[in-house]
């Protein structure tokens, strides 16, 4: 199935809770509202027509400028041969969803990372904890007013310029 029909499927099913779709890109995609997320995931999933059974990626963007942080979903279907990304806007001061751990058991490990690296909360998570840094690392580090500590537990974070080693 095109891209444009499954949103053409999904419009029909959902109305106003998926838009913006952009097909003409390497990999079309739609929003969904966040409220949405589970009974979406879970019609794609389970459609015989659609099938999506695999969640082969699932990361989020920081937009500092526009006070948002965008979860996206890459969802492929081995059945029928299909693909499509799917994305969440979130507020940035509180970024919080639900989780799409009981439709595809590989959320665990993805939104760990998501909430490790982004400050993501996602709701009725198993086991929402840092899965990258220590438990007690302030802040998250790919939000784009990140800024590093200079150390950690009495360790220098701070490391020389690739080209000072390169002139050793």
């Amino acid at each position: 199935m095109e891209p444009s029909e499954i949103f053409a499927r999904l419009e029909k099913q959902f109305a106003a809770k998926v838009s913006d779709f952009k097909g003409d890109v390497q990999e079309p995609y739609f929003s969904v509202d966040a409220e949405a997320i589970l009974e979406i995931c879970r019609f794609l999933r389970d459609d015989a027509e659609l099938k999506f059974e695999v969640l082969s990626d699932q990361t989020a963007v920081d937009w500092p400028k526009e006070e948002k942080i965008q979860v996206v979903y890459h969802l492929y279907s081995y059945a029928h041969r299909h693909q499509i990304v799917l994305k969440v806007d979130l507020p940035r001061d509180n970024p919080t969803i639900a989780t799409a751990e009981g439709i595809w058991k590989v959320a665990n490990w993805f939104e760990r990372e998501i909430f490790d690296l982004f400050g993501v909360i996602f709701e009725g998570h198993s086991d929402l904890r840092r899965i990258m840094l220590p438990e007690d690392w302030v802040g998250y580090p790919l939000r784009k007013d990140y800024v590093e500590q200079e150390e950690y537990d009495g360790i220098s974070t701070q490391r020389a310029p690739l080209v000072d080693k390169l002139m050793r």
